[in-house]
């Protein structure tokens, strides 16, 4: 399935490009087959289909890192992976294409049509996505004549455009019919769709993106109903908190979606991962885009988030048969706030899904509690159920209840970042300092160089005027330096001395980040979005060197306008204060120099870091602004995941043999805010749940296995603000401690239940004893039994404690079932632990397990 309009220039150059190759590359792995649509569903091969997918940004990760991305998609039950192609990544440079690394799109392609799942491509090629200039590559700016995402000739281009084509008028309108015309005449043989295009012309599908779509209706009653972002969590900026989306409310959107009669539903994101190099946009978004998803950004899964979905996903395609036959629910009401939608396989004959699982007739169900407070007990079809809060129960065969989406059965993972040794290695480099760690003393080893605050490259150039900062960097480095000189007399000392005034420089505007240098030193800096800006200075009688920084971090990558979306300074910048008057800084000559002698050198690589005269770091250097620091280090053991903690550092970037592994900054969340405890009942927003107040928005910083060596892996730091290199740490990140609470009222593992089960329109299962399922992370075994009762345990994760009713054999059943083991699964019953230790009480099963590494342990 297609998605996005994109115009005549692009197809030409771009798109076009992709679409052969896409066409070349899926040739081996995808069977010919038509896919088409109706009012109900997508239909794929002749069949009605319901789909998940799951979203995953091929940049985003390496190349290594796919095979295992897309594999963890596949067995949570999703069916469909989704992804933008961005632009600004492939063509980085007009009419020079890039599709090698992280940008191998035709690989990860390859590599989704092998696993057997289909691909979502949303062409775009403009993405949002919190990607910097929203997947624009810089150069479009320059383009004669050129206006962004409306009936403009030079480029057409699109993603997304229902919330911004008010603000173009008739030629919004116009634009969407023509990118409709243009679509569907490149005749792909697949539908295309516009995401919150509500005036989608009538062969394009408009879809809904929210964290809730369950009351969305396409313009036309011949389209199907399609969630292209379901957002299972939310971005984060830099000194913000962090936002956490509760698996019982996504899984209860998600059932209410294909409740009432949603067929395609996609998870933003369903991995994040991370904003490498200076891709991530904003401004003010962070390296991480973890976005709380259901596989985390280094790779590992994310529970209870992975495993609830998992189970809806099963519980959902134990329902498909009943749910592709029907046009429409039946709707049932069974109470002020309760609700049940059914669905039969014979309500509808059409030959559409005649041989689509068999002819047997069935009937599912979903019932729904939407009262954010109290459970409810219905009636349906003459049976009782007591339904939670806020929550949906699926029964596939209008009879047995077999997930409800705020049951969470699946397991709990506690992710730890601990101390990779060895860490440092030997480097020529004779003082050595002894660090403190939180988790012990290592040895470092580090040099440094300053970044001069001259003229040094060829490049630069001087003209009168304060030019706009994307007008002269285009985007090749966050960094922009201002060089003039002003004159201070005599008359102007004694002015400030009698009035007891200083000279302040006044901005109208700016962004992102500001620095003033005068003779060579940090005076002020500025962090922000500001209309006004006015910072006192400091100079000396005569000739002054005046030097300004500007940065950004992040460029723009939404809204209406893109193109007049610049950098820097804007409006009128002078100085104030003078004897004659204010001085008007566009009057002044001024000299350009674009980005940093460190970044034109690439000291940061292997190949170059000996093109600057490096020195022994020294504690009197500590701390030091703009400067480049350096160290060896080795690769640590095993195959978890690797990350720098930097929470020692500022503000600034870091490099790993060359990979420029993204920004880094030690901006706090505000103290207040977060939640002690996060209720997953009521509808959703970003501030709902977030975590981390008064501290640091992000300290560790991913770097991906396949960029290390086995030994000497070169880091480099660009410090802006003055951080202490001593005691940046590598370290390694694992699922360390695994819980799971899971009681007798709890329904028997998805797995149980399978299509075959269908007979005479009802499920038939073996055995409907709940079961705990245990599983630590791939290379890892339960080492160890922290905590288990079988009884009326109390608490949560790392603070269970026994209630008064235990089962005293409850530590050593699990144990021998688990420990040595990388999973394990665990019957919730008396029958398991000998007796009932409490008659006519309900009981539940929790269990806090340790996970170590299989190699640690063999070796110990």
């Amino acid at each position: 399935m297609v998605t996005r309009a994109r115009g005549e220039f692009v197809l030409q150059r771009l798109s076009l490009f992709i679409a052969i190759h896409l066409l070349l590359a899926s040739a081996n792995f995808f069977k010919p087959f038509n896919v088409t649509y109706d009012h109900r569903a997508l239909i794929i091969d002749g069949h009605r289909r319901m789909l998940i997918s799951g979203g995953i940004h091929y940049p985003r990760a390496t190349p290594e890192m796919w095979p295992d991305l897309i594999a963890k998609s596949k067995e949570g039950g999703v069916d469909v992976i989704q992804t933008y192609v961005f632009w600004n990544g492939h063509e980085p440079v007009r009419g020079q294409y890039f599709f090698e690394g992280r940008f191998d799109i035709v690989k990860f392609v390859k590599l989704v049509g092998a696993t057997g799942l289909y691909l979502h491509l949303r062409i775009g090629p403009y993405v949002c996505a919190e990607w910097n200039f929203g997947g624009f590559p810089v150069w479009l700016r320059d383009i004669p004549g050129i206006v962004f995402r409306t009936d403009n000739a030079p480029f057409k281009i699109e993603n997304e455009y229902g919330d911004v084509e008010h603000s173009f008028g008739p030629g919004g309108k116009e634009y969407v019919k023509w990118a409709a015309r243009m679509a569907l005449g490149l005749g792909a043989g697949v539908p295309w769709i516009m995401c919150k295009q509500t005036d989608a012309p009538e062969n394009i599908i408009d879809t809904c993106n929210a964290y809730y779509c369950d009351g969305f209706k396409p313009n036309s009653h011949n389209k199907p109903i399609l969630w292209t972002e379901d957002w299972d969590g939310w971005f984060t900026t830099w000194g913000g908190r962090l936002p956490h989306r509760p698996v019982e409310d996504l899984a209860f959107a998600v059932a209410r979606f294909f409740e009432r009669g949603g067929s395609f539903q996609n998870y933003y994101m369903y991995f994040g991962g991370t904003n490498f190099g200076r891709t991530a946009g904003g401004p003010f978004y962070i390296t991480s885009y973890d976005y709380d998803a259901p596989i985390d950004e280094y790779g590992l899964l994310s529970e209870p988030k992975w495993g609830h979905l998992k189970d809806l996903h099963a519980a959902i395609k134990l329902c498909e048969p009943a749910l592709v036959a029907s046009d429409s629910p039946q709707y049932i009401k069974l109470g002020s706030r309760q609700e049940a939608h059914v669905y039969r396989t014979d309500a509808h004959t059409d030959a559409l899904n005649s041989t689509w699982h068999g002819s047997q007739s069935g009937c599912s169900a979903f019932l729904a509690n939407i009262d954010e407070h109290k459970a409810a007990t219905v009636r349906f079809l003459g049976q009782s159920y007591t339904l939670p809060p806020w929550s949906v129960s699926i029964l596939p065969d209008c009879r047995n209840v077999v997930f409800n989406t705020a049951k969470v059965a699946a397991q709990t993972s506690i992710k730890t970042i601990e101390l990779a040794l060895p860490y440092i290695s030997d480097v020529s480099a004779p003082q050595q300092f002894m660090a403190q760690n939180e988790d012990s003393h290592i040895q470092l080893s580090w040099l440094a160089v300053k970044e001069p605050f001259s003229i040094w490259s060829e490049n630069n150039f001087t003209v009168e005027g304060i030019l706009e900062h994307l007008n002269v960097t285009k985007d090749q480095s966050d960094y922009l330096w201002y060089f003039t000189r002003i004159y201070v007399s005599n008359d102007d000392i004694a002015f400030w001395e009698e009035n007891k005034v200083r000279p302040t420089v006044s901005i109208d505007s700016m962004r992102d980040v500001l620095h003033i240098f005068i003779n060579g030193q940090l005076t002020s800096s500025m962090i922000g979005r500001w209309d006004k800006v006015v910072q006192p200075v400091k100079f000396q009688k005569g000739y002054n060197d005046f030097v300004l920084l500007s940065q950004t971090v992040g460029l723009q990558n939404g809204g209406a306008f893109l193109e007049r979306d610049g950098a820097g300074f804007r409006g009128q910048i002078k100085l104030t204060g003078f004897k004659d008057g204010d001085i008007d800084l566009s009057k002044l000559l001024w000299t350009y120099q674009v980005g940093l002698l460190g970044e034109y050198l690439k000291i940061y690589t292997q190949e170059n870091s000996e093109m600057v005269e490096w020195t022994d770091l020294t504690h009197d250097d500590i701390p030091s602004t703009f400067t480049w620091y350096k160290t060896y280090f080795g690769a640590p053991g095993g195959a978890d995941p690797v990350a720098l903690d930097l929470r020692s550092m500022g503000k600034g970037q870091a490099w790993v043999n060359g990979h420029h592994i993204g920004r880094y900054w030690t901006l706090v969340a505000p103290e207040d805010g977060c939640q002690r405890n996060c209720d997953y009942r009521g509808a959703y927003s970003s501030g709902k749940c977030t975590t981390n107040c008064g501290k640091p928005t992000q300290t560790w910083y991913h770097v991906p296995r396949s960029w290390l060596l086995e030994s000497n892996n070169l880091l480099v730091i660009f410090e802006e603000t003055g951080g202490n290199p001593l005691d940046i740490s590598v370290k390694l990140r694992s699922d360390s401690v695994i819980c799971a609470q899971v009681s007798e009222t709890h329904y028997p593992p998805l797995e149980k239940w399978v299509h075959q089960d269908f007979i005479d329109g009802s499920i038939s299962v073996k055995d409907m004893t709940p079961e705990m399922q245990l599983r630590c992370q791939d290379g890892h075994i339960i080492s160890s039994i922290e905590f288990a009762s079988y009884g009326t345990p109390q608490g949560s994760c790392r603070k269970f404690s026994k209630g008064n009713c235990h089962a005293p054999d409850s530590l050593s059943v699990v144990a021998k079932a688990c420990q040595g083991r990388n999973k394990c699964n665990v019957t919730v019953s008396n029958a398991v632990f000998v007796d009932d230790p409490c008659r006519g009480i309900v009981k539940t099963l929790a269990v806090e397990a340790r996970c170590a590494s299989s190699m640690n342990i063999s070796e110990y």
